[in-house]
């Protein structure tokens, strides 16, 4: 599955204030990492970020689930984020941060 060149562009500009970070195809996708921790991923023509119970509930209050993996049949840690926390680069950067701790304890 092709991931739609513009939409990455879009999405590297909105996480500037997280920068630098990079970015790396996987599985159809894009990862994008930090301190060599994957903290984001593009797939499936969404942006998810990395989530735990210290974040999930910044995703429940817009009504986001976890990604579900069809081969896995099971959900994974990332969950999309709200169109409007994506257009909003200050809010995305703050969430972004969170996802980064994250992907930092998980590791």
């Amino acid at each position: 599955m092709a991931v739609n060149n513009d939409y990455i562009k879009y999405i590297t500009e909105q996480l500037s204030g997280v920068s630098p970070f990079e970015t790396k195809k996987m599985f159809g996708g894009i990862g994008f990492f930090k301190d060599d921790v994957m903290f984001a991923m593009i797939g499936n023509n969404a942006f998810r970020l990395k989530v735990n119970e210290s974040n999930q509930s910044d995703f429940e209050k817009y009504g986001m689930k976890p990604y579900q993996s069809d081969s896995k049949k099971k959900g994974m840690p990332y969950w999309e984020v709200p169109k409007e926390i994506i257009d909003n680069k200050k809010q995305l950067t703050l969430w972004a941060k969170k996802a980064i701790d994250v992907a930092k304890k998980i590791k």
